[in-house]
């Protein structure tokens, strides 16, 4: 389900208006211009990549060395170091993340083997996590392909259908202290270690291998500083890191006015221009997200490597009118749990209730009418 830059269909109104039997044509006609439009940008450059590890893995290494001798200094220190680490592991996750693109270098080969070794330092198998997120990419904003790679989202009328038992569940899973809390420590640690049944051999190795060497690695580290030592150290970037990412993945497709739709009308460049965010970040916050705010551009064509995703989003006017979130909208939009298909807008739990019961009210029939 890897999508190609031909993939790529469609502007912000892509089906409006659409005749029968017209929309393979324009999504052929479309996709080709944005094929050509980012093509510039959807090219490697090696200097900028190296550039990319040196601001990325390097320092985050040399944070955590940092971290291990101000343990006998302070631990306060030691957390307030943490916070500058978690920071470059963010934009190391983003470096494997471009790999599982295979956009980050010019080659499959160096791709593959840079995401594999970013793999463990995030704690993530590349060839699972490129699958999940590819089904992402393929079926993000399809109401009727919901459920692997996104953040679970029902629309009301499912939540509404569900027993107490699935409605208390959902409403556990959306609320943010356990999405943003404990949701690092599975996404992250627990839920990568485990091999889906219906996994072909190629995600299987890829977990277990991966599985393999983060022991060996933990393993190494306990007994070189201790495994108290350790969890101290690493605990705190890896959880903000964590914490972070489930926000900033959250936010780039969670927001009031973004856009779902039913699979027959649904469209790939209506759910990276309409359902995908630009989240404007101060300079320093978008260094390290490694330019991910720019999610907009990056899911039309997720070709293009981070270092690119600027560049590419100033060059194109259409990229002016996508959503816009700033970091208080994106704080804002966690209160938002279900996609009304009836407003086509994400609402809360109040909402929801609120919108029900006036259709409710709506559909009784009047005492004329009875």
């Amino acid at each position: 389900m890897v999508l190609s830059e031909t993939t790529v269909v469609g502007g912000i109104d892509d089906h409006a208006g659409r005749e029968p039997g017209d929309g393979a044509q324009e999504a052929r006609e479309r996709g080709a211009y944005w094929t050509a439009e980012l093509a510039p940008y959807a090219r490697a450059s090696v200097p900028r990549s190296i550039a990319g590890l040196l601001t990325s893995v390097v320092p985050y290494f040399g944070l955590l060395v940092a971290m291990y001798f101000s343990l006998r200094v302070s631990y306060f220190l030691t957390l307030g170091i943490g916070v500058l680490a978690a920071g470059f592991l963010l934009r190391t996750y983003i470096v494997f993340h471009d790999c599982t693109h295979g956009s980050y270098l010019p080659t499959k080969r160096g791709n593959a083997w840079l995401g594999a070794a970013c793999g463990v330092l995030v704690f993530a198998p590349f060839a699972n996590w490129r699958h999940n997120h590819a089904v992402h990419h393929a079926t993000a904003a399809d109401l009727d392909r919901r459920g692997q790679g996104d953040v679970p989202t029902l629309t009301v009328s499912e939540y509404n259908a569900k027993e107490w038992r699935g409605r208390v569940g959902y409403r556990l899973f959306r609320n943010p202290l356990v999405m943003f809390g404990l949701g690092p420590l599975f996404a992250m640690i627990l839920g990568p270690r485990i091999v889906p049944r219906s996994a072909r051999p190629r995600i299987r190795h890829s977990v277990h291998l991966t599985n393999l060497a983060l022991a060996v690695l933990v393993a190494g580290a306990c007994l070189l500083v201790g495994w108290r030592d350790y969890l101290l150290i690493q605990a705190p970037p890896a959880l903000l890191a964590g914490s972070a990412g489930i926000w900033l993945f959250y936010v780039q497709h969670q927001f009031e006015d973004t856009y779902w739709d039913r699979n027959t009308e649904w469209t790939y460049a209506d759910a990276a221009l309409r359902g995908s965010s630009y989240l404007k970040l101060s300079k320093v916050l978008q260094f390290f997200s490694g330019n991910i705010g720019l999610h907009h551009v990056h899911h039309l064509n997720s070709r293009i490597p981070n270092y690119n995703l600027q560049a590419a989003h100033d060059s194109n006017p259409v990229f002016q009118s996508v959503p816009t979130l700033s970091i208080w909208d994106g704080l804002r939009a966690t209160r938002l749990k279900l996609w009304d298909e009836d407003s086509r807008q994400l609402v809360t739990f109040a909402q929801a209730r609120a919108a029900t019961a006036a259709r409710a009210v709506g559909s009784r029939p009047s005492s004329a009418q009875a």
